[in-house]
């Protein structure tokens, strides 16, 4: 009899943590969205291409560019590059130290 009623305890224990572990949408309350509002999308970093142009126009569209800054050490820290903001993507790439880009200011 004591097992009997010890395994009905944890077959309801079992299925209250089950039913506790649903997800808002698998229980029907639809107040809170599947997703998160404020999910930062992945930023796509953009290589400069060969050749380089060396005439740009000047829109302001800023990017936060990749700078090689010539520097190579034996120790570390010692970073070889730097993030600098470009007025635009042509002007980034203008530059032939600048490796890549993304968009926006650098922080």
């Amino acid at each position: 009899m004591v097992k009997l009623i010890s395994m009905f305890v944890l077959i309801v224990l079992g299925a209250s943590v089950l039913i506790s572990c649903q997800s808002p949408n698998q229980s029907g309350s639809d107040s809170i969205p599947s997703t998160p509002a404020d999910v930062v999308k992945p930023v796509e970093v953009t290589q400069c291409k060969e050749p380089r142009s060396p005439i740009c126009t000047k829109e302001y569209r800023p990017v936060c560019a990749t700078r090689d800054t010539g520097v190579r050490c034996v120790t570390t820290p010692c970073p070889s590059t730097e993030l600098v903001t470009k007025g635009n993507a042509c002007t980034a790439c203008a530059d032939e130290k600048v490796s890549s880009y993304v968009p926006g200011k650098c922080s």
